[in-house]
């Protein structure tokens, strides 16, 4: 199984940087992170870059769905400006990009599969490959994660030796059948509905669990009282300094 920290940065330090941004993922790792969390996304002509939101509205000065939009146009969109002044300029990373600077600064990641509805499979198409190619061989391998089930199973045919997780806002029923079926290292968990019995049943099964997105420390507290092997937070530093492990 692959060996992640309890702490995990979601889309890099999000309250100290403008979000899945390269400032993001370096400020994550001047404040100790070792793992990123990002979000793949796909544009209109198929380049992969790193944006969370359907729309490009909250996190840029463009506006309209990022899947109707070209590369080109997301390339001269600020990503930072809406953030804070200091951040003006910065841009929509693309993979490539981001993956060149984890390399840099020593972070693994938790690269999350968009759910851009019909080209969930040709994400996975698209971005495996690449990751797989900027990702030096001697390197730990990262995990891949999404909420499609069609992603997963991509993942699980094109870059096998990649460990897996699925992620549930509600952890279904059929979460184990779902599991095994898709070779899953881990069942990734919105903490809002996250109950110990799960975290035992799951753990139990064989498969790590990761929360997200978690910001108090005493909730962060009591999910790995349960049991939980990691959570995703919007401030990597101020977790990492009461919860990290070496």
């Amino acid at each position: 199984m692959v060996t992640f920290p309890r702490i995990i940065a979601h889309r890099g330090s999000p309250r100290a940087a403008p979000e899945n941004t390269l400032a993001s993922f370096r400020q994550a790792a001047t404040e100790g992170a070792k793992w990123v969390e990002f979000d793949a996304a796909l544009t209109a002509d198929n380049r992969v870059v790193i944006f969370h939101d359907d729309d490009l509205d909250r996190t840029s000065d463009g506006s309209g769905p990022l899947a109707e939009t070209l590369f080109e146009t997301t390339q001269a969109l600020d990503a930072g400006g809406w953030f804070a002044p200091a951040f003006r300029g910065e841009m929509i990373p693309t993979l490539e990009e981001a993956l060149e600077l984890f390399v840099a600064l020593g972070l693994s990641f938790n690269m999350e599969l968009k759910t851009d509805p019909g080209r969930e499979v040709a994400l996975a198409e698209i971005a495996l490959p690449i990751a797989a190619a900027c990702w030096p061989a001697d390197l730990p391998p990262p995990v891949i994660s999404s909420f499609s089930r069609q992603a997963v199973a991509a993942a699980k045919e094109i870059l096998p030796a990649w460990p897996r997780a699925m992620l549930f806002d509600h952890l279904p029923e059929d979460w184990d059948e779902l599991g095994k079926s898709l070779g899953a290292m881990s069942l990734n968990a919105n903490q809002k509905h996250l109950t110990r019995e799960q975290v035992m049943e799951v753990r139990g099964a064989g498969y790590a669990v990761m929360a997200y997105t978690v910001n108090e420390a005493a909730r962060a507290e009591t999910l790995f009282g349960w049991g939980v092997d990691a959570i995703f937070t919007d401030i990597p530093g101020e977790m990492l300094k009461i919860f990290d492990r070496k």
